[in-house]
């Protein structure tokens, strides 16, 4: 189990490391057309951060691990909102643009509660899980977010200044290309080795997917979003999130589920219950304290929920 953990440790590594190349050479790739610091963040890093959860998943899925699909995905938004948000806004506060607190956030709270829906088919009544049907369904709701995304964000100017670097054109596809294969390679290296780990030390492969797999996979977002607090780009620091948790439900349980239909367990539900309030709790954050931001107490309260919570799921496991 020790050479397993160190590989799935060195997995991890190339995930986070395939990730910064990936946001590195993107995001200089969209300072070349000028597009908004907002826009790069909901989509670009969003992406780019979220990559390890999508080459996690569509391993997991092919391989026949829903609950490691699910647990990751719900895990890594979690993980975003309580931890990466909480650590940020206790860097500095984050003050966001009126667009985030209209738009964004109750987009990200839409997309969870489609989740929700989808996944216990309460309409249908046929069995809890994802059909491929349904993971087409949430492709499409993520074409109407890029949509959004790239016709009201687009000409939108940026009201923080950010470093700009310069790399040329093959610098840039070095970096993407070499990001995508460093996440390919870990993701593989990343889901063999969890479920090996979690079978002999017989966790569930839930656990091991709403704890390791997703805080391991959302260390992009963490890196991003903490360095852009440090230099106050807010835009880029809640943008990265709220952008990664909609990619996250949209695009990557969308095709985790068209690789392979997911059996969806209703213990689940509590964890997208916590997803659903700690937004409603982002949502809120926004008209107390300061106006537009979340404040370094409000960001404790996230930070303090989140741990709380992983301690009793742990705690119910041992």
């Amino acid at each position: 189990m020790i050479l397993q953990s160190i590989i799935l440790i060195v997995g991890l590594l190339l995930l986070v490391k395939g990730a910064d190349w990936l946001v590195d050479g993107a995001s200089v790739l969209a300072k070349k057309y000028k597009v908004s610091d907002l826009a790069i963040g909901l989509t670009i890093v969003a992406f780019g951060t979220s990559a390890p959860e999508l080459v996690v998943n569509s391993v997991a899925s092919s391989g026949g691990y829903p609950d490691i699909v699910f647990g990751n995905v719900i895990g890594s938004n979690n993980f975003n909102l309580f931890i990466i948000l909480g650590i940020a806004g206790i860097i500095t506060p984050l003050t966001v643009q009126s667009s985030s607190v209209w738009k964004e956030i109750p987009f990200s709270f839409l997309a969870a509660i489609i989740l929700l829906v989808l996944a216990n088919n309460f309409f249908s009544g046929t069995g809890t899980g994802l059909s491929i049907i349904e993971g087409f369904g949430l492709l499409v709701c993520f074409g109407f977010f890029l949509y959004y995304v790239f016709t009201q964000l687009k000409s939108e100017p940026s009201n923080e200044v950010v470093e700009s670097k310069v790399y040329s054109n093959l610098k840039i596809w070095v970096l993407i290309l070499g990001g995508l294969g460093g996440l390919v390679i870990g993701g593989k290296l990343v889901v063999d080795n969890a479920v090996s780990i979690a079978q002999s030390l017989g966790v569930s492969e839930k656990i091991i997917g709403l704890t390791i797999i997703a805080a391991g996979t959302s260390l992009p977002e963490l890196a991003t979003s903490v360095v852009a607090s440090m230099k106050k780009n807010n835009d880029i620091a809640i943008g990265n999130i709220i952008g990664s948790n909609i990619f996250n439900i949209f695009l990557i349980l969308g095709v985790s589920s068209i690789i392979s239909p997911l059996s969806f367990q209703i213990s689940f539900n509590t964890d997208i219950y916590i997803l659903l309030g700690g937004t409603l709790f982002l949502f809120i954050a926004m008209f107390t304290g300061k106006r537009k931001s979340l404040d370094r107490w409000e960001a404790a309260i996230l930070l303090l929920t989140y741990i709380g919570y992983t301690t009793y799921l742990v705690s119910m496991e041992i």
